[in-house]
């Protein structure tokens, strides 16, 4: 396996990981071959966050899958070249100090603090993420 440079380790937000396991038509082109280039060296994260968010996007009748969301998390995670990323203390410390200077959704800053505490890019299309992640330096990416 090749090395892996670290701008090609991405997090995926979960709504990218949808959008990308479902072939959805609103991830760009060069969002995809991004995805599929990272994937090559196992450099594409999910959040396991991102798995609780999905089942209460399902919950609250937001979001609709092709499969239960037990089903398509398995099928979505048996994905080559991506790996699920556990939260860690240091990334819930960072996402409360973001709280003050970002916006209300407790997810988001989880996610986005999650990048940087793994020195991952996080690939988001979400347009106050990419703003933050902008005016902090963080490693973040349109997708």
């Amino acid at each position: 396996m090749s090395q892996v440079n670290d701008a090609d380790r991405f997090l995926l937000d979960t709504h990218i990981w949808v959008r990308y396991i479902n072939g959805s038509r609103l991830l760009r082109p060069a969002s995809i071959a991004m995805i599929e280039a990272a994937r090559l060296n196992s450099g594409v994260f999910v959040s396991v966050l991102s798995v609780w968010e999905i089942a209460m996007l399902i919950k609250k009748g937001r979001l609709a899958l092709p499969l239960s969301v037990r089903a398509w998390t398995e099928q979505a995670l048996r994905l080559d070249g991506v790996r699920l990323l556990p939260l860690t203390p240091e990334s819930l410390i960072r996402a409360v100090e973001y709280s003050a200077e970002l916006n209300a959704d407790p997810s988001d800053r989880i996610l986005l603090a999650s990048a940087h505490t793994e020195e991952l890019t996080f690939l988001t299309a979400d347009k106050d993420l990419l703003r933050f992640a902008s005016k902090h330096q963080l490693r973040c990416l349109k997708a």
